[in-house]
């Protein structure tokens, strides 16, 4: 009996004290993971909306990026950090596409993980240089039927996201390009669209916005259902020729360590929308580009486990058609 006492006292004071920290988060700084390079799209957009959440803390709230590994080198520090919420991390499609499919980085799955809520998206897209030949996305396609493999297409990677987006392209529409991978950096497709060394490239509209913008690039299509507003000239592809309705593209989440407790969640997740609300950020997106997206920590774990296994069957389609490797 006396042992059964002092155990459900043990019980108790754990339970006190945890509800005790959580009510007193955040007490120190908290960190933020951008598992890709400074500069990039995700980078500017978690920095951007962290700066905004900030004001609202009563804690700094510094973002650190950790590049590598299509994200796999941000995710293991963030499976390594306690779960109390003084680590978070912004999340994209490999983290949650590529790298499990892949079986990148053993013992890796969303259970190791727990979604605070999902900010934007962006669709892929393909932009050409200004003085292209094709002025649609369906005369790049017939020119790539008329002679295969003459047209080169830049993507981010053997197997990440823009890779598949081409060759979903592909096996839908019969065309054959020549597929040239660069690292998982928007700048080195950039540089070579600049320089000639491809035809077009396949990313975000929002990561070649300076490009098009000054009139050295043009976006053929978005892949999309959707208009989007930063960029009226470049149609979603439901409303191409085509008769396509390919809809591919990235997010970005943010998420702590499992077991973070429920109250850790909350707080961040009202502060963070709280910034995500502000005319401020709601306006620079569409300066940007990019298509404000927020779910909720419920509604963005559902919404992540249907993505997955959707995508899951599609590559694993594709693999059985000997499209992709795995």
């Amino acid at each position: 009996m006396k042992l059964q006492k002092t155990l459900l006292g043990m019980a108790c004071m754990s339970a006190l004290a945890a509800g005790a920290a959580q009510a007193d988060y955040p007490n120190r700084d908290i960190r933020v993971i951008v598992p890709a390079a400074a500069g990039g799209g995700t980078d500017a957009i978690v920095r951007k909306i962290t700066n905004l959440a900030e004001e609202s803390m009563p804690v700094s709230m510094y973002v650190e990026n950790v590049a590598g590994g299509m994200t796999a080198t941000g995710l293991l520090q963030l499976m390594d950090a306690h779960p109390d919420g003084q680590t978070i991390a912004a999340i994209t499609y490999d983290s949650i596409i590529t790298i499990p499919w892949k079986d990148m980085l053993p013992g890796f799955g969303m259970d190791r993980m727990r979604m605070i809520a999902r900010i934007t998206k962006e669709a892929d897209a393909i932009t050409v240089a200004e003085d292209a030949p094709y002025q649609s996305l369906g005369d790049m396609i017939a020119a790539a039927k008329e002679n295969p493999g003459s047209i080169r297409i830049g993507i981010q990677n053997m197997g990440a996201r823009t890779h598949l987006t081409l060759l979903q392209l592909q096996d839908q529409t019969g065309a054959e390009f020549k597929i040239v991978s660069y690292d998982n950096s928007a700048a080195t497709q950039k540089e070579a669209l600049l320089n000639g060394e491809v035809d077009a490239v396949v990313t975000s509209l929002g990561d070649l916005a300076p490009l098009i913008e000054s009139g050295q690039a043009r976006g053929l299509v978005e892949f999309s259902d959707t208009q989007n507003e930063g960029f009226p000239n470049v149609p979603p592809v439901t409303e191409t020729d085509t008769g396509l309705d390919l809809q591919m593209g990235s997010f970005i989440t943010l998420v702590t360590p499992a077991r973070t407790p429920d109250g850790v969640i909350d707080k961040l997740e009202t502060t963070y929308h709280e910034a995500y609300e502000t005319d401020e950020f709601q306006q620079w997106l569409t300066q940007i580009g990019v298509t404000p997206a927020w779910l909720g920590s419920e509604d963005v774990t559902e919404w992540s486990r249907d993505t997955q296994q959707q995508l899951f069957n599609t590559m694993d389609n594709l693999v059985e058609k000997g499209v992709l490797e795995k």
